[in-house]
C-alpha cells in the first residue's frame, strides 16, 4: 500500500543544493568576467544573489518540513490507547 508513496518521494534537499551550487558557480563566473563586472550589468549579479538567497530559504524550509515529518512519524496516533499493545 505505502510502496506507491515511497516511489513518489524525491530528494528535494539534493535538488535544492544542486540549484544553490549552480547559482554560486554562476555568481563566481559573473564576478570573474570583466565585461559583466565592469560594465554595470548588475542584473546578472543580482540574479545570482537572488537565486542563492531563495535556495537557502528553500533549504531551510525543507529541513524544517522533514524534521516535522519525522517527529509526526515517531509520535503515536492520537486515538491510540495509553498503554502499549497487550497492556491493560
Amino acid at each position: 500500500e505505502h510502496q506507491a508513496d515511497d516511489d513518489a518521494r524525491t530528494d528535494d534537499r539534493r535538488a535544492a543544493a544542486i540549484g544553490l551550487l549552480v547559482w554560486t558557480v554562476l555568481l563566481a563566473v559573473a564576478l570573474a568576467v570583466p565585461q559583466v563586472r565592469d560594465t554595470g550589468q548588475g542584473r546578472w549579479l543580482g540574479s545570482c544573489v537572488a537565486g542563492i538567497v531563495i535556495g537557502l530559504v528553500f533549504l531551510a524550509y525543507l529541513h524544517r518540513r522533514d524534521r516535522r515529518a519525522s517527529t509526526r512519524a515517531a509520535a503515536p496516533p492520537p486515538d491510540a490507547p495509553a498503554g502499549g499493545p497487550g497492556e491493560r
